[in-house]
């Protein structure tokens, strides 16, 4: 089977000479579908510039990235929309929520423009939220803003999910109730989740971890088991 994501020597620089800033260094790596990947290290490690690049959000400066057997660092700027809008959901520290919809008008808003959406309604049922579709974003805790925009990222059904930084924002106690929705979405859906984190105890939950630093990918570790999300301490 082919990996979910394939890279060789991929790099990112920001500006030139003396000046300039190596976010990203040769990584090579492959990420294997159907897993719960934890992308660990601290800032300016290069993990959300990796995660943009292969969501499609970003272009490396050299190397490769392929989805599949798609290379992505090849795609036109149509072809990346493309991707992003068939194959892949976003989710964000901060919720991104439009505040005049309620629950189900803000998943609603990407199965409009899906090929084969769920309903919106199921969308929020998995993440938890049956009972409050037709509340608006005010009348919701951060937890549940979270789990809406979880659910509007994978109502498309999307092959991966990408989480940059999803608890963030959140206690710990509502962190880990995010975390679970993320990996009932792996385990029910078979979505490939990738997660950006600072939080290093969510990597026991993790198939496999992927330590950045300094713009380098330093370290892969594959767990043999897991820990369940209800047991992460932060």
């Amino acid at each position: 089977m082919q990996p979910a994501f394939r890279t060789e020597a991929l790099s990112k620089t920001y500006g030139e000479g003396p000046a300039a800033v190596h976010a990203l260094r040769e990584v090579t790596l492959e990420i294997p579908r159907g897993e719960v990947v934890v992308l660990l290290g601290p800032s300016g490690s290069g993990k959300s510039t990796f995660l943009n690049i292969i969501g499609g959000l970003d272009r490396p400066s050299s190397g490769k990235a392929w989805f599949g057997d798609q290379c992505l660092t090849d795609m036109s700027e149509r072809a990346l929309t493309q991707y992003r809008r068939s194959h892949v959901g976003f989710v964000f520290q901060f919720y991104n929520l439009m505040p005049s919809l309620t629950a189900r008008e803000n998943v609603e808003l990407v199965t409009e423009i899906s090929h084969d959406p769920m309903d919106a309604g199921e969308a929020l049922r998995l993440v938890g939220l049956e009972g409050r579709l037709d509340h608006f974003p005010a009348q919701m805790s951060g937890g549940e803003q979270q789990r809406v925009a979880i659910a509007r990222a994978i109502a498309k059904r999307p092959a991966v999910l990408f989480c940059d930084e999803p608890t963030g924002a959140l206690d710990s106690t509502t962190g880990r109730r995010v975390l679970q929705v993320l990996n009932d979405v792996n385990r029910e859906l078979g979505t490939t989740v990738l997660i950006v984190t600072h939080a290093a105890a969510t990597a026991a939950m993790a198939h496999r971890v992927l330590h950045f630093t300094d713009g380098q990918l330093r370290e892969t570790i594959t767990n043999e088991t897991r820990a369940d999300p209800s047991e992460i301490e932060w």
